[in-house]
């Protein structure tokens, strides 16, 4: 038996015909990634949504099709705009303990930085400790990107360097759940929460260059000291703030580049840029924005030839040792200026 022809004709039709599809298509896939336990609920769900959205084209009048679809539609959206990001999940091991922050005048404590040992990509060390910075000693911001892949998709983080050694790396990413593996696509729907990695350089860059083998760019920021600051507790108030208020994680909205550019302020102002989206243009699109530097332009003319020295080059044999942080930076462009340390 065929199925009845879709109420209207013509372009108005047509467009009906997109939107039921769309709704469809996005409903039945947020039903998919969401959290909802137990997983056969979840799955049953996923088949009886668009069960419902195509079977509701027998009804007659067309009218009540129309409510039909409307009801589910609506009942779903209801559900989805109301369904609360948590913190007590069963997380991966990687995110299962959060990092916590707070301010005494100057000094910055941070409980829980994350320094794995990695031996493989899949074998390593849980560790973390405990660290206080001093907010007056805060002399550098570096902006890196590693790429596992193409040019365009790239994972981008900032880490922030004191004068008297010590470095804090912050990460925005995907707080995955053990039960689930690891999907681009789930990252556009409520299947991820929102979650700062706060580690030792010698986990957060360190498991990308010499464990994941991963071709990682290291760029120092062009900021004030002022800025600094501003940027450095903006990620003190939101590593805290997230323990108490959880957050839903979305690749289009709140990811790994909008989280850096949507929360600084005057300089590292939030823009409308395709680069957003292909991550793997983000410095590029720092450097266009001044915000890269200030290197010497006679040997980095243009953002080519400083993309290319600005890549971490890790030597047969090198390990992960203590001297990580000045090590990777041995060879990377120095950025001139006026008080650039």
């Amino acid at each position: 038996m065929m199925a009845p022809r879709p109420h209207g004709t013509g372009w108005r039709g047509k467009g009906h015909d997109i939107a039921v599809a769309a709704a469809m298509v996005l409903g039945t896939a947020a039903l998919y990634y969401s959290t909802i336990r137990p997983d056969a609920l979840r799955l049953g769900l996923c088949t009886v949504f668009p069960a419902i959205m195509m079977g509701s084209a027998w009804l007659r009048p067309p009218a009540l099709r129309h409510v039909v679809r409307g009801a589910t539609v609506a009942a779903l959206a209801g559900w989805y705009v109301t369904d609360p990001p948590r913190n007590d999940r069963v997380w991966a091991e990687e995110y299962a303990i959060p990092a916590d922050t707070w301010r005494e005048g100057n000094m910055v404590h941070v409980r829980n930085v994350r320094n794995f040992r990695y031996r493989s990509v899949t074998d390593y060390l849980p560790a973390w400790y405990d660290a206080t910075y001093d907010l007056s000693r805060l002399d550098r911001v570096d902006l890196v990107t590693s790429y596992w892949a193409g040019e365009n998709i790239a994972h981008v983080f900032l880490s922030f360097g004191f004068s008297d050694g010590q470095h804090l790396a912050i990460s925005i990413e995907t707080r995955r759940q053990a039960r689930f593996a690891y999907s681009t696509i789930a990252g556009f729907f409520h299947h991820y929460e929102l979650f700062y990695v706060t580690a030792d350089e010698r986990d957060l860059i360190g498991v990308r260059t010499d464990v994941r083998r991963e071709r990682v760019y290291l760029y120092r920021l062009d900021l004030s000291p002022a800025v600094r600051a501003r940027l450095f507790l903006s990620y003190v108030d939101a590593i805290h703030d997230i323990i108490r208020h959880p957050l839903w994680y979305n690749t289009l909205g709140d990811n790994c580049t909008t989280g850096i550019l949507a929360r600084a302020g005057a300089k590292l102002r939030y823009r409308l840029d395709w680069r957003v989206i292909l991550s793997g243009h983000t410095a590029s699109m720092a450097y266009d924005m001044n915000l890269l530097g200030p290197y010497d332009a006679k040997h980095y003319p243009d953002f080519t030839a400083l993309h290319a020295a600005s890549r971490i080059q890790r030597p047969a044999g090198a390990m992960i040792g203590p001297d990580y942080s000045t090590a990777i930076r041995a060879a990377l462009p120095p950025p001139e200026g006026p008080g650039l340390p």
